[in-house]
């Protein structure tokens, strides 16, 4: 009986080990590639528990999510014979799930170390070996993420197309330590001659400001003048023109009197004209001798009364 007891459990131990060596889970974001006898099989498995034959199939969980592999310590030759290293190189890449088999199959699950780690070392030896140390640490670092990131593209576009580079952050590389003093010190006087340089620009803007406050207080000044001027001007128009009506004014009146007065002596010339008739005149003569108080009788009256002949 002790003998069937322990032939159970042995049975019972043996089927919990192949389960735990069958049973496995794969991560979000990642995919199961499965290896039988050495050879990748072609069916990747999605994220979630799954099962495979114990000591047979072998398995490998391949991130398909955005991932950071970080090369460190890159040593890079200056074209001037200096040798300096980069601390870390961060290369941010990601892999497409429909590419997973071939680069796998061409170049491992470790496919990084090929693609990325190896390239980022024959790349920037490429870029140090043609620069100076000048141009390196200072000069041409802004664009040196850049170009590794084309760089890597361009292979990776022929070599491993689905392998797609989404950014490279370079650390500013490690230099000898006396390169790096001088470099310190240049780049103090650097500073100290930008410095003066921006206070001359400052002394010089301000110079200009207070030139052009002054063109401005001057410029102002004169348009205000130029104003009352005009003002002036429009003021004595005015008067003229002021005078211009009244004389105007005073010339009709005075023609107009003028033209009244002829037309009345006129009329009255006229009035005398048709006036002055022999019977008239006749009248206001015996009018005037009525109107005079003497009288004379007789036979010889003078003659500035009756004319003689």
């Amino acid at each position: 009986m002790a003998h069937i007891g322990g032939l159970v459990a042995a049975a019972v131990a043996a089927v919990a080990i192949l389960l735990h060596a069958s049973i496995h889970k794969i991560d979000e974001g990642h995919l199961g590639v499965y290896y039988r006898g050495g050879a990748l099989l072609h069916s990747p498995s999605q994220p979630g528990y799954h099962v495979m034959l114990p000591f047979i199939t072998s398995f490998r969980s391949v991130q398909t999510t955005l991932q950071t592999d970080e090369v460190k310590n890159v040593p890079c030759g200056t074209s001037g014979g200096v040798m300096i290293y980069f601390d870390r190189i961060e290369v941010v890449n990601m892999l497409a799930p429909t590419a997973v088999i071939d680069i796998v199959k061409n170049y491992t699950a470790d496919y990084d170390k090929t693609l990325i780690f190896n390239k980022i070392h024959h790349e920037l030896n490429q870029f140090c070996s043609v620069h100076t140390l000048q141009e390196v640490y200072i000069e041409l670092f802004d664009i040196i993420d850049e170009n590794l990131k084309q760089a890597l593209q361009k292979d990776l576009n022929v070599m491993a197309p689905g392998l797609t580079i989404q950014a490279v952050r370079v650390t500013k590389p490690k230099i000898p330590e006396a390169i790096r003093r001088n470099f310190e010190l240049m780049e103090a006087e650097k500073t100290k001659l930008l410095i003066s340089a921006q206070r001359q620009k400052v002394v010089e803007k301000e110079a200009e400001t207070e030139r052009k406050k002054a063109i401005i207080e001057a410029e102002k000044i004169a348009q205000v003048a130029e104003i009352h001027y005009q003002q002036k001007v429009m003021e004595k128009e005015t008067e003229k023109k002021i005078s211009e009506i009244e004389d105007a004014a005073f010339l009709a009146r005075e023609k107009a009197k003028a033209d009244a007065e002829y037309y009345t002596s006129q009329k009255a010339a006229e009035s005398n004209r048709l006036k002055l008739t022999p019977q008239y005149l006749e009248l206001m003569k015996h009018q005037a001798i009525a109107t005079n108080s003497k009288i004379y009788f007789g036979n010889n009256i003078p003659n500035m009364f009756v004319d003689s002949g």
